[in-house]
């Protein structure tokens, strides 16, 4: 490091635009715009994008964005994420029904990061992939890619097809608002779920065994002891180590699905040819399909 242990400051003054700075050391001057020193003052990356708890209530007005304004434009690009990143999804209404456009649409944000099932892919319920994802079970509210290091940041789902069937409804649960409750209601059951690392993994076929480089609990925090990730799919979550104390996680997790299946949390909506539904799964939104 080229910056002496005794560094300091010889004058400072304000501008309308800055704060000024001539250091004593060597006769430096530094120049800091207001901007640049607010951006620094937030405690946590999560404050530049408040969050906006919702419940089945969201059902009235879901956050939705044009297909035309989001290809468009680069404004509409950031209207898009800045949706995803407050609520935690978004609509795209009047997306072209094609595998083509969807992928086309979804890299308007970044690449697209590549998985043992591949990068971008439509697939229908006949098991090509020994997951439960590839069936028509109905699956409970979780997020995906529990057993990645880095779980997926958003992902985008399109119905390209859905004539004379029935069912199929997706829900929506917002896993932050319910990481609050339940602190509310049993900060027990809390303190438990965001301390105690759970193993998890993927291994339904043959030639995959996927677990992350260290087992993690079910609400990931930050430095100021807030959750920024939530980790919840009992399909690919191990067995509970002998060490732990069962009946305690246990207890806990029944209390965590209790509020996750509560009706006034589920927001139920079916997905239309048209209207891809984009999330960030594992930072704010529990799924099923």
């Amino acid at each position: 490091m080229v910056i002496p242990k005794n560094i300091a400051a010889k004058d400072v003054s304000q501008t309308e635009t800055g704060l000024s700075v001539t250091w004593a050391n060597d006769g430096h001057k530094s120049f800091y715009r207001w901007e640049w020193l607010q951006a620094r003052d937030r405690p946590s990356f999560q404050s530049k994008f408040p969050l906006k708890h919702w419940d089945s209530r969201i059902q009235e007005n879901p956050p939705t964005i044009s297909y035309e304004e989001v290809m468009n434009s680069d404004d509409g690009v950031r209207k898009w994420t800045n949706l995803i990143s407050s609520y935690g999804f978004s609509y795209v209404d009047g997306c072209p029904v094609s595998p083509s456009a969807t992928q086309a649409l979804l890299e308007r944000i970044a690449f697209i990061r590549p998985t043992h099932y591949g990068g971008f892919w439509d697939f229908t319920s006949d098991l090509s992939s020994k997951d439960t994802a590839y069936t028509s079970l109905a699956l409970g509210a979780h997020t995906d890619t529990t057993y990645f290091t880095d779980p997926a940041g958003l992902q985008m789902f399109h119905l390209l097809s859905h004539t004379g069937g029935e069912g199929g409804a997706s829900l929506l649960v917002d896993g932050f608002k319910a990481a609050e409750q339940l602190r509310r209601e049993s900060p027990e059951a809390y303190e438990i779920l965001s301390t105690e690392p759970i193993d998890t993994h993927a291994s339904g076929n043959d030639d995959v065994h996927i677990r992350p480089a260290r087992p993690c609990p079910v609400l990931s925090m930050d430095s100021e002891n807030q959750p920024y990730l939530v980790r919840w799919n009992n399909d690919d979550r191990r067995s509970l180590s002998v060490r732990k104390d069962h009946d305690a996680w246990y207890g806990a997790a029944r209390k965590w699905v209790e509020i996750l299946r509560s009706s006034q949390n589920e927001y139920w909506e079916q997905l239309r040819p048209g209207r891809p539904l984009s999330t960030t799964p594992n930072f704010e939104v529990d799924r099923e399909t």
